[in-house]
């Protein structure tokens, strides 16, 4: 049974529905403060990927478990996905939103006890909360969307997801400033980013609970709604298959994508530290990682509106193969092969999750959109969370090479699910033109 969204008409946002040149103004402020609140969402968003796993083997004495941490966190990005996207369907992408950020911020206060009480238990439970952080991170990037025409969603997209780039490669490379800072204060010095986060999380989660409004998604559906009512009645069976395709295929996109990203980052500084790196050499490292994550949207944003979604999505996973084989092959004690290892896997996702994001939303509408994006990005969060928790057992008992070149291996399904995507469009193209 599907429950309509509680507010689906508001007066206020009628000035907007009936006039473009509005509706242009209210697509552009959205997306000035969706950036805002990315860049403060961005520097929360470092603080798990960098230190999480050290935390987690320094209070377990165990590195076969050092993959927990980003399987917990990315655990509960896929439950705060699912409650962010229905909040938002009902109540608008402000009160989603804010509430994923905000709540994230609790979950880095509850890291922070946990480690000071030494409480694992406490840790896991908090690392579940500050993964909502995560997903609202992550679901900020349809709100820039909203109002797009259609040949600038990606853009839009991109938009949204290069201005994480400046807290996000940020955060990294203060672990060492954060950590002297969180040991002056009396706590240990791996909880130093998560201070950072807590605060970082809370005030992005403010910027979109002051600030976006009117809510660009409401706005979106009452605009959907008038243009239905002033246009004839379709068979729309075959836009309904194309619509349940471009799903399968952005969501695959995304997924796969995510899991090979995610595995590799993770293990990355436990394989470092085992070689002799200092922290400040992981936080180097995982910061172009992060940098490369989101600072070449812009291009790939373009590139993705005008090569076509399915012509990057393949150049994904290329570029995720590669990533693995320069990971494998990387001598342990080489910065700079590893940073361009990292960069490439970064570069990759980038061009992943903006093909794959374009494609769903391209898939859906305002009436069910939210709800429909949160859910994808439920999956799309226990990708990561398989990844993280798989990455440090296949280490445990193989190797950070053989993990990399699984990585990239598994990327190249990219091509195959692409190609499937065309073929399909191909029959159901001939199919409409026999009838």
């Amino acid at each position: 049974m599907t429950h309509e969204p509680r507010r689906t008409t508001d007066s206020s946002n009628r000035i907007y529905v009936d006039s473009i040149d509005m509706q242009r103004k209210l697509y552009k402020r959205s997306l000035l403060i969706v950036v805002l609140s990315q860049v403060f969402g961005g520097a929360g968003l470092a603080a798990g990927v960098t230190v999480g796993a050290l935390l987690a083997q320094d209070m377990l004495g165990s590195e076969s478990y050092a993959g927990v941490p980003t399987a917990l966190l990315t655990l509960g990005s896929a439950m705060a996905s699912l409650l962010v996207g229905r909040l938002s369907q009902r109540h608008g992408r402000r009160l989603g939103l804010a509430g994923g950020f905000i709540a994230g911020g609790l979950g880095a206060i509850g890291v922070i006890a946990a480690a000071q009480m030494n409480s694992v238990a406490l840790l896991f439970v908090s690392l579940l909360i500050y993964g909502a952080g995560t997903a609202a991170n992550l679901q900020a990037r349809y709100a820039g969307t909203d109002l797009a025409m259609p040949n600038e969603r990606a853009k839009a997209i991109s938009i949204a997801m290069v201005s994480t780039t400046f807290g996000a490669v940020a955060g990294p490379n203060t672990v060492e400033l954060t950590g002297r800072f969180a040991t002056a204060i009396g706590f240990p010095a791996l909880t130093g980013p998560f201070l950072l986060a807590a605060t970082a999380f809370i005030v992005a989660g403010l910027v979109l609970l002051i600030f976006l409004r009117p809510d660009p998604l409401l706005v979106a559906r009452e605009l959907a709604k008038k243009i239905e009512q002033h246009s004839p009645a379709a068979d729309n069976t075959e836009s309904r298959l194309n619509d349940n395709r471009g799903l399968v295929v952005g969501a695959a996109v995304m997924i796969l994508t995510q899991i090979v990203m995610v595995a590799i980052m993770t293990m990355t500084p436990i394989h470092m530290k085992h070689h002799g790196h200092s922290l400040g050499d992981v936080g180097l490292v995982i910061g172009i990682h992060i940098g490369a994550m989101f600072l070449p949207s812009l291009i790939t944003g373009v590139l993705v509106d005008k090569i076509g979604r399915n012509a990057m999505s393949m150049a994904s996973g290329a570029v995720l193969l590669l990533a693995g084989i320069v990971a494998a092959i990387a001598p342990p004690d080489s910065m700079l092969v590893l940073i361009i290892a990292l960069a490439l896997l970064g570069l990759g996702w980038n061009i992943g999750l903006i093909s794959g994001t374009a494609i769903i939303v391209d898939a859906t509408d305002p009436t069910t959109r939210a709800k429909t994006q949160g859910t994808i990005d439920v999956l799309l969060a226990l990708a990561g969370a398989s990844g993280g928790a798989l990455s440090g057992m296949v280490v445990s008992h193989s190797s950070y090479a053989t993990l990399s070149l699984a990585g990239g291996g598994l990327a190249l399904l990219l091509i195959p699910v692409v190609i499937w995507s065309r073929s399909k469009r191909n029959v159901t193209a001939v199919n409409s033109r026999q009838r």
